[in-house]
């Protein structure tokens, strides 16, 4: 069996959804408000003395905290289907539909939220798992929370290996651009850093 691993930020996509998504959410002020305010923690978390997934989570919870979860995935929706030729890379959707026509399993493995992640590949149905980060959700709102950790370097191969425990049943291609890529690259049989760049 043959499995391809991609990650989504910068890999498939030109530009980080986490930030494309508030932005296109609470417009360009709030986001730069809401991130200014961040700053001490996100300079904590490049400098490694902060957690990732802390950080990434009170970012989350300042911004999408007590939202309806049907308005959040219609945002979703509609911010994938709004930004998907500006934000996908072609080279990265031709070598998505190259493995799945050669048979090979293909799986966007990502940090980002699974609710926006999802609708950018709508078209490949259910040919295509994806595994990102996934949200609390309580009473039909965020909680501001997540319920998985976020899917950021060691976690990536955590969730291959739980799908697919058995490493000698398969030869496994990865795809990636960060160091949050450096643990699955490095677990694969063939490694790609930064590919699909025009």
């Amino acid at each position: 069996m043959k499995i391809c691993a991609f990650d989504f930020d910068g890999t498939l996509t030109k530009k980080d959804t986490f930030v494309e998504f508030i932005r296109y959410v609470h417009g360009e002020r709030k986001t730069i408000t809401g991130f200014l305010l961040h700053l001490p923690l996100l300079l904590l978390m490049k400098l490694h003395l902060y957690s990732n997934q802390k950080a990434k989570q009170k970012v989350f919870s300042w911004f999408f905290r007590n939202m309806e979860i049907d308005r959040f995935n219609l945002l979703c929706k509609d911010f994938a289907h709004t930004n998907k030729q500006r934000l996908l890379r072609p080279a990265g959707i031709k070598r998505i539909r190259k493995a799945l026509e050669e048979g090979d399993k293909v799986i966007i493995i990502s940090a980002s939220i699974d609710n926006w992640v999802c609708p950018f590949f709508d078209e490949f149905g259910d040919k295509i798992q994806i595994e990102g980060t996934q949200i609390e959700v309580k009473n039909g709102h965020l909680t501001g929370m997540f319920t998985t950790a976020n899917c950021y370097g060691q976690e990536k191969v955590n969730r291959l290996k739980a799908l697919y425990p058995q490493r000698e049943d398969y030869y496994l291609t990865a795809f990636g651009d960060s160091r949050g890529d450096k643990e699955l690259i490095n677990y694969a049989n063939k490694g790609y850093f930064k590919p699909f760049r025009d």
